[in-house]
Parts: structure tokens; sequence; C-alpha cells
């Protein structure tokens, strides 16, 4: 007679490291207005706190959720052109005319982190995935026009604009609170005693307007699109 023995394979490895220490980049924003208004990329700087805990290594996969506490300065910066894609040049001022709006927010994203690479020592790959959070702080708009004058050219048909938008030339956030999901890739160096060094390229897609969306508001859609740039440190506790 044959005795079976039970044979059990340790698939993960238990992990229980937490790190923390600070981050800073750049995002290049717009926002997904319906209807459309044409826009290039509004920059602004991003910094704030970073954490991380490490709970497993799965076959080669090292898993971890990561997070971060930042302040955003993002918004849109409007590109304002007649019927033949030529820049609209201020009758008063004799220079293109520029629009731009900058909106402060808390952000929070908190996302799956996988890695693959060394763990403790040199360099891994990594992949992160999750919702972010934001929070209006304050808002400022910047142009180089007399605003009222031109919104009066666009409602008597004068202005030289291809588009009669401008509702959100004037308009405040109306929504605070800010919500979607974020994802992005990135590099990090490892340094034993020393911490982790990690480069990160980011997108965020906003699911939420920052207007509102019924039939009798200016637009159907305002949401946030954010690309990230960061450089973070990490050190482990």
């Amino acid at each position: 007679m044959s005795v079976m023995t039970p044979v059990s394979a340790q698939i993960g490895e238990h992990r229980n490291t937490f790190a923390v220490g600070g981050n800073a980049g750049y995002i290049l924003s717009n926002v997904g207005f319906v209807p459309t208004v044409a826009q290039g990329l509004h920059g602004g700087p991003t910094a704030g706190f970073s954490w991380r805990y490490t709970c497993e290594k799965y076959f080669s996969t090292i898993c971890s959720i990561y997070g971060e506490v930042n302040y955003a300065s993002i918004g849109w910066k409007e590109n304002i052109v007649d019927i033949n894609d030529t820049k609209v040049v201020d009758a008063t001022t004799g220079n293109p005319q520029e629009y731009s709006r900058t909106i402060n927010y808390v952000q929070v994203p908190v996302m799956a982190h996988l890695a693959w690479g060394k763990e403790n020592r040199g360099l891994n790959f990594f992949v992160n995935a999750g919702p972010q959070f934001g929070y209006y702080l304050s808002e400022s708009s910047s142009y180089n026009f007399d605003l009222n004058q031109e919104i009066e050219r666009i409602k008597n048909g004068t202005s030289q604009r291809s588009s009669s938008i401008y509702a959100q030339d004037t308009m405040q956030v109306k929504n605070k609170l800010d919500y979607g999901i974020a994802a992005g890739l990135g590099l990090e160096y490892s340094v034993p005693k020393v911490g982790h060094f990690m480069l990160t390229a980011r997108y965020y897609y906003g699911l939420g307007n920052i207007y509102g969306s019924r039939k009798r508001d200016a637009f159907s859609k305002s949401n946030h699109g954010n690309i990230v740039i960061k450089a973070t440190y990490l050190i482990d506790l």
C-alpha cells in the first residue's frame, strides 16, 4: 500500500514593510468641456507626502499599496483662434489673446503598486493604478484682454473668435470634490539603508465635473485630465 504525502508549495512570500517620504513634480492639465473649448495644456507644480505598504511578493511580482497626499495646481489654457485657425489679436493691446484658469487642489491617490525587478538593492519597473480624490482649495484666472468687452463682442457677433463659447471664462468651480482614476508606470532604484528613488509618469482621468451638468447648465461635461511627471523618495520605517 502506498501512502500519499501532501505537498504544499509556497506561492506568495509575505512582506510587512512600510515606507514614507515625499514627492514633487509637474502636471500638464486640461478640462474636457462639452461643448468643446479649444485648449493647449496648462502647466503647474505638484508636491506632497508619499507612503507605501509592501505586503507580498507573488512569484516575481512585488505587491504594494501606494498613496499620496498632494498639493496640485491644475486647470486649463485656452487656444483662442479665428476661423482660419490663427490666433486672435486683441484690438486694444495688439497682442494675441490668452486665457488660462488655475485651480488648486489637495489630491489623494490610493493605488495598487506592482513591481518587477530588484526589491531592496537595484532597479525595478512598476505600474500603479487606483482611485484618486481631490478637494478644491482656490482658483484664479489670467488673461491679457478686456474680458467684458470680448464677451460683448461675442454676443453681438463682432468677435474674431471661431468659437462663441465663453461661459467657462467667468464661472467659478461649482463642485468642490473631484474624483477619478489614476494610472501610471515608472522606475525605482533602491539603496539599502538610504532609501528608494522613484520616477513616475501618470495619467488621471476625472469622472466628476467641475461645473453643473444639467440641461440648463452651460456644459454637459467638464472633467479634469492630468499628465503627471514626478520624482519620489521613500525610506523604510
